[in-house]
């Protein structure tokens, strides 16, 4: 049994990609409900195969007793122009995962981004840096999403991202300087904050008082250097097989545990690989990283005694 003083979870992107659509096609809700359950875990993100109907989605968590954490919510808050229309919906996103008993929302602006803004082409090359007027709508909208979230008992968590506006470092520390501390929270993503040229233990340290939710992931350092050479967008980096499960790869989490076990942080986090299932079957996966996760524990555990 795993001694960890926060919930840990699993996003279903393990099985079915969401970046990727072919990765996973075949997969059904089931599959990954039940080795969810398997693998002794009782959280989850919303995914694309899991069932849209929220009392059909309800009865199919509960019987296996998995809650439903989250879901990732796209936002265009840096164009003034769409704000109303995204308040509403962001209001409706609340409003279901409160229904569900979730805690937090991940949010992402979408803005500038290669892969995911409505305004762009299919194949754009270079993401689109905000300016002044896109940094201060993004705040405002932000803010307004952040006190909808309260309203209804939840946190908004912005997903700091590969592929978007809000990527690197200097680009999470001035998310965090301009927005509401008592409305903007962090989602603290590991493998996207490396991916995006960040040291992901010194944004877990800076940060550390705004961060309500964890992403777990790792990052083949091969596949990066790869991918970078080439000059490979965000996709192709998930094709080629930039990201797995912690333990898998490059990262040290040995200090990133530490750091949240010493912390005492209490929220959710979950594991992600957002990789090719067929190449890498989720539940096998998972059950080394969450053996991984067991040996770090251990041993701090050990040296502490």
């Amino acid at each position: 049994m795993r001694k960890l003083p926060f919930q840990l979870g699993i996003h279903p992107i393990n099985w079915v990609g969401e970046d990727v659509k072919e990765h996973g096609a075949d997969t059904t809700y089931e599959q990954i409900l039940d080795e969810i359950r398997l693998l002794e875990l009782t959280g989850t993100e919303m995914g694309r195969k899991y069932p849209q109907d929220p009392a059909v989605l309800k009865e199919e968590l509960g019987k296996r007793g998995i809650q439903l954490v989250s879901q990732w919510k796209s936002v265009l808050f840096s164009d003034p122009s769409y704000r109303d229309a995204e308040l509403e919906a962001y209001r409706k996103h609340a409003a279901f995962l409160q229904s569900m008993g979730s805690t937090v929302i991940s949010t992402c602006e979408v803005g500038g981004s290669l892969h995911f803004d409505p305004r762009r082409t299919p194949h754009e090359k270079e993401i689109i840096p905000l300016d002044e007027a896109g940094w201060n709508s993004l705040a405002e909208g932000l803010n307004a999403a952040g006190a909808i979230a309260r309203e209804y008992g939840l946190k908004l968590t912005y997903h700091h991202h590969g592929g978007t506006a809000i990527e690197r470092p200097e680009e999470i520390d001035r998310l965090m300087e301009i927005t509401d501390p008592s409305l903007v929270y962090l989602l603290f993503d590991s493998g996207h904050a490396y991916y995006g040229g960040a040291d992901p233990l010194s944004v877990l340290r800076k940060h550390y008082d705004r961060i309500a939710y964890v992403h777990l992931k790792d990052i083949r350092q091969d596949v990066l250097d790869r991918a970078r050479a080439s000059g490979a967008d965000f996709v192709t980096c998930i094709r080629e097989g930039v990201f797995t499960v912690p333990g898998d790869g490059c990262l040290d989490f040995g200090p990133i545990f530490a750091e949240l076990l010493g912390r005492g942080y209490s929220g959710w986090a979950m594991l992600e690989g957002e990789q090719d299932p067929g190449l890498h079957p989720a539940y096998e996966y998972a059950k080394r990283s969450l053996e991984f996760i067991d040996s770090i524990i251990d041993g701090k555990e050990a040296a502490a005694e």
